[in-house]
């Protein structure tokens, strides 16, 4: 894939810049390690209806091209384009960090939330194995988790999630805001099509999991007609709740779906771009509390009633999980460390 100027706009925090005066060379799949001291993240967002997160990984390869967590990427020295797709960051000791965090006197046992500003079943997890090791730690401590993924791999971690689900609160809501897979692929090249993310919803439900689905984000104008056949076919597939947001476009995000759109689904851009300028108060982003998620004006109303109405008709609760789970957070006994004194047989 070549990247365009615009596909990885430049970094305002960078030093330095590359500057091509030739062809700009492939964009190529590039891990590298990172190595911070702490794994667990504290949000204090009133919109988002979690306080801790892990994680694992940082950049997505999914590639979605609304993604609001691509200025992340700039943090780290990187771009929020191309680079956040392909130059993925990877934190090696994250079940190790994590189990070191579970022993501080002042965890209580909170709900964490996988992830937040990436997938934590993107490909690389398929080797890395990242996920399921701090998966793994989360069950040992019987610490509640939460996950929120569009990624399939998510199936190979089943007995351990039935083993967290056992004896603490877990939730998995699994991404799934379209139905026309050729415009899912259009904005989420690299993620599993629909048809796929449904039978992953099957095979979850079937295991006993509480599993609701994140139709989000909904953008105006491109898959806002999809809401009545999405909630059917999650319910049909044994999902229990749903809930959405309304795309944002923090930053340099605009830019990147801006010129998504226009290449890969040129004759909607202009209704798509005018109908996100209708909910954002004539702008393609509203970074404000309370207003970000939801939009504002008519057309966000009316497909605020659309959710609600349809999700009732199929029979789908709509509030997003955010009520405080049970206590059963326990720290196992810790092994005594073995003697010093040789055995004389």
């Amino acid at each position: 894939m070549k990247a365009r100027p615009i596909d990885n706009p430049p970094n305002p925090w960078a030093s330095t810049e590359v500057e091509y005066l030739d062809e700009i060379p492939p964009s190529r799949l590039e891990v590298f390690e990172d190595h911070s001291k702490q794994v667990v993240s504290h949000n204090d967002s009133p919109d988002v209806g979690f306080s801790w997160s892990v994680n694992p990984y940082r950049g997505c390869l999914h590639a979605c091209a609304y993604c609001y967590a691509r200025p992340t990427h700039q943090y780290l020295d990187f771009g929020a384009g191309t680079d956040f797709e392909t130059k993925l960051v990877v934190k090696p000791r994250a079940p190790e960090l994590l189990r070191e965090h579970f022993e501080r006197p002042s965890w209580r046992g909170e709900t964490v939330v996988f992830s937040g500003v990436t997938d934590c079943y993107q490909p690389l997890e398929a080797s890395m194995r990242l996920t399921r090791a701090c998966l793994e730690v989360c069950a040992e401590y019987r610490n509640p988790v939460g996950i929120i993924t569009k990624g399939v791999l998510i199936e190979r971690d089943l007995d351990v999630l039935q083993r967290i689900s056992r004896d603490a609160r877990l939730w998995v809501s699994v991404s799934l805001p379209f139905h026309n897979a050729e415009i899912a692929r259009a904005m989420e090249p690299y993620a599993a099509s629909p048809q796929r993310r449904l039978l992953a919803i099957r095979r979850l439900s079937e295991a006993g999991l509480n599993v609701a689905v994140s139709v989000a984000p909904i953008i105006p104008g491109l898959n806002d007609e999809d809401i009545s056949r999405v909630l059917t076919a999650v319910r049909e597939a044994g999902a229990t709740r749903a809930h959405f947001t309304l795309v944002r476009l923090p930053g340099p995000v605009k830019d990147v779906f801006e010129e998504r759109l226009r290449a890969r689904l040129p004759l909607r851009a202009e209704r798509v771009l005018h109908r996100i300028r209708e909910i954002r108060g004539g702008e393609l982003n509203d970074s404000r509390f309370k207003h970000r998620m939801r939009g504002e004006g008519l057309y966000a109303e009316t497909i605020h009633r659309l959710f609600e109405t349809t999700a009732r008709k199929v029979g789908l609760r709509t509030s997003f999980i955010t009520e405080d789970a049970p206590d059963t957070f326990r720290r196992p006994p810790r092994k005594p460390p073995p003697s010093p004194q040789l055995s004389l047989f």
